[in-house]
């Protein structure tokens, strides 16, 4: 792996689970409601300057991901709905690349949007406590992964926001060490 892929993939490639046992299963749904305070705890090692400075090169900057992942989330719950009462639906996708540049990416505080995922986590959530091990069998078309399972949306959506919690996460103690060695020690007479 290249020191960009490194940067870009701190935690890995998704791999799904083809096949996940129900305590797999439990056990990611459990993360949903703590996915944002781990967001916001990470987050809370930025001064404001920071949040508009890319996380890597030719990267987003930490405010971009943040409202990215309000977007996605928000995008990936209305899917699972949709897969929920539709028969094999077509997930619709964005040009993330594209909403990372509208004037809302660029000049809305981030914590509307750790606000806006931790309220529809909540939601998720419940929905997800009620549904049977045939719901995560039902399916949906995706441009990017193909025909895939409920089970496997779930675990995309728990790797999604730890990939990106993890891209903050690392460029935060890049920028900590960084400050570290920069900082020269007073003299005592």
């Amino acid at each position: 792996m290249s020191a960009l892929d490194a940067l870009r993939f701190p935690i890995g490639s998704f791999e799904p689970v083809i096949v996940p046992s129900s305590q797999q299963r439990e056990d990611w749904i459990g993360q949903i409601p703590e996915l944002s305070g781990k967001l916001q705890s990470v987050l809370n090692h930025f001064q404001q300057e920071q949040l508009d400075v890319p996380y890597r090169p030719e990267g987003w900057t930490v405010r971009q991901i943040v409202h990215h992942l309000a977007d996605n989330d928000m995008n990936a719950y209305i899917r699972f709905k949709r897969a929920l009462t539709e028969q094999e639906p077509l997930a619709s996708s964005y040009r993330e690349d594209l909403w990372a540049e509208l004037p809302d990416y660029m000049d809305l505080i981030i914590e509307h949007s750790v606000s806006l995922v931790e309220l529809l986590h909540q939601r998720f959530y419940r929905l997800l406590l009620n549904l049977t091990p045939m719901d995560f069998r039902r399916t949906m078309r995706t441009e990017v992964l193909g025909t895939i399972t409920l089970d496997t949306a779930l675990q995309r959506f728990i790797w999604h926001h730890r990939h990106h919690a993890a891209q903050i996460a690392a460029f935060a103690a890049r920028i900590n060490r960084d400050q570290s060695t920069t900082i020269k020690p007073e003299r005592t007479s």
